[in-house]
């Protein structure tokens, strides 16, 4: 009886502390984007993120293999200068585009790092949101060994 009452305890203090850092209704509040994560093309992608095309940027910087030699763990990272808000990594000829979304909270650095399945030797888009707009730059990467089903 003793074991449970603790882990109530235990649970209560997380929530209470999430509730009072904002975390569970920041969490609520960045519902899942379906429509984007079932994008077929950067178009539509683009489309259901809110904007109609992205504008090429220097500013990006898109770090990722030029080959792969096995794509299931591919790994890509994206840094910018711009005052990012969001970033995204695509990869263009996987079954579906949008491989990750992250929300850069303000007064953090646009940084992130991940590994991504690709399925084929495809065109990696870095997505950066700044001042309400949307940035890109690309890169091909070679795959020798596919990760998205053989």
């Amino acid at each position: 009886m003793d074991y449970k009452r603790r882990n109530m305890i235990k649970i209560g203090t997380v929530i209470s502390l999430m509730a009072s850092t904002g975390l569970i209704s920041y969490a609520q509040a960045n519902e899942w984007n379906k429509a984007a994560f079932d994008g077929k093309s950067l178009d539509d992608v683009l489309k259901a993120l809110g904007s109609a095309s992205a504008e090429k940027s220097a500013s990006i910087t898109l770090n990722a293999p030029d080959i792969a030699e096995n794509g299931a763990v591919v790994p890509v990272g994206i840094s910018t200068t711009l005052p990012a808000s969001q970033l995204a990594i695509l990869v263009e000829k996987n079954p579906n585009v949008l491989a990750a979304q992250f929300t850069i909270l303000e007064g953090a650095q646009a940084f992130v790092t991940t590994r991504v399945k690709m399925s084929q030797s495809s065109q990696v888009y870095a997505l950066v949101k700044a001042d309400g707009k949307w940035f890109v730059t690309s890169k091909e990467i070679k795959v020798t060994l596919g990760g998205c089903g053989g």
